[in-house]
């Protein structure tokens, strides 16, 4: 489908992709499209909705500034998914509670971390010298990110939220691993750090803003450069952190499935980042904040909710979205909302043939909080092709 609405209240447009997007999520939009660095229009995913400053599920297109709050405070939250050699004639109920609770022993989640440092310390050494780069020149970033270890620790877990480890079935009964996380403690700590900070420079410039959480860094400005090197840092954090929990599921799922090999088709694509990039005649800095990129040939990971379908697809480089699409499905509610509204017993119905928690600390993630994943891939047809249709079997949540 093509875009379903334009905004036109700004200097430049706002192109969605869906008519459900409720009017806070439209005043956040026409905001971004106010500010003066904003490059050709603003564009709204078909799982749009309200966020803290910029709308989740929005790209943003910026000459020579980049908007910290607008990258988000999980700086390279995204998705990994690997196809196994596996049926689904090789699980049982009985194999898959197995799996379920080696996962939940062998990945910490929450707020936890591995009680061992050297549990990925080879694969945090790669990371040491970029961050002590950083904390010479922000050294109060060492206080908030609770000394020099803790980011050791957590490589390799999953954090809370909508962050998620599932085992899959494909359209052909083919075995999958899917998992969603970001660059943890860390990069949460950079992100609340430079966002602080950018307010305080506009503070400074006397820049008045439509939302304090729309403050930006300019190019040349005193922490423009630090808060690119700290972004690329973290969401580098981030892909390893992905990485390192694939190899904690493949090496809980052996010990309770037939042997296995993993196929060619690993994804592991971010969906809340800053990258540079050219569109529409310049080079700028493009954020997608709940979006993932999708140029034509990318391969791309759409999940929609606990007991719901899950996407891998392919982009078709559409340049009106900025080569990016839909990052799931979205919420409908908050989780405030959904605590309210659903009970237990909703949770059990609307996962049912699912393993998975199904007590009342997860049901602000019940399906029903979310937007319908279907309709949002019906209205992104022209932004990606599917490949796979996945449905969980399993699901760990943080």
């Amino acid at each position: 489908m093509p875009i379903k609405q334009v905004l036109t209240d700004q200097r430049i447009p706002v192109k969605i992709w869906t008519d459900e997007v409720d009017d806070n999520s439209k005043k956040q939009l026409t905001n971004i499209a106010s500010l003066p660095f904003i490059h050709h229009h603003v564009a709204a995913m078909p799982d749009v909705h309200l966020g803290i400053g910029a709308t989740i599920g929005s790209v943003i297109a910026t000459h020579k500034a980049i908007i910290p709050a607008a990258v988000g405070v999980d700086i390279g939250c995204g998705m990994v998914a690997c196809r196994l050699s596996i049926t689904a004639n090789d699980l049982d109920e009985k194999s898959l509670k197995g799996v379920f609770d080696q996962i939940s022993r062998d990945v910490p989640v929450g707020r936890g971390m591995h009680n061992n440092r050297r549990s990925f310390e080879d694969q945090a050494q790669p990371f040491a010298t970029g961050l002590n780069h950083i904390l010479e020149k922000h050294p109060v970033l060492e206080k908030t990110i609770c000394g020099t270890t803790k980011w050791v620790k957590q490589l390799g877990t999953l954090g809370g939220g909508n962050h998620f480890i599932e085992v899959c079935l494909d359209e052909a009964n083919q075995v999958w691993v899917m998992l969603h996380s970001g660059s943890r403690g860390i990069g949460n700590a950079m992100a609340e750090y430079f966002i602080q900070l950018a307010r305080k420079d506009m503070e400074r410039w006397m820049i008045q803003l439509p939302d304090r959480d729309l403050a930006y860094f300019p190019e040349g400005t005193e922490h423009f450069d630090d808060y690119v090197e700290a972004v690329h840092w973290a969401q580098e954090y981030a892909l390893q952190n992905r990485q390192c929990m694939v190899d904690l599921v493949l090496a809980a799922l052996k010990r309770h499935l037939p042997p296995f090999d993993v196929t060619s088709e690993v994804v592991n694509c971010h969906h809340n980042y800053v990258a540079r990039e050219h569109h529409f005649g310049a080079d700028v800095w493009v954020t997608r904040k709940g979006a993932i990129r999708a140029r034509e040939g990318d391969l791309g990971i759409i999940p929609g909710s606990m007991g719901a379908r899950s996407y891998i697809v392919r982009g078709l480089g559409n340049p009106e979205s900025f080569t990016s699409s839909a990052h799931g499905a979205g919420r409908r509610m908050s989780r405030t909302a959904a605590e309210k509204q659903f009970t237990e017993a909703d949770l059990a119905q609307q996962t049912d043939g699912v393993i998975c928690r199904k007590d009342s600390g997860v049901i602000d993630e019940i399906p029903g909080a979310y937007k319908d994943i279907d309709a949002v891939m019906e209205n992104q047809k022209d932004l990606t092709e599917t490949l796979h249709t996945l449905k969980q079997v399993v699901c760990v949540k943080g």
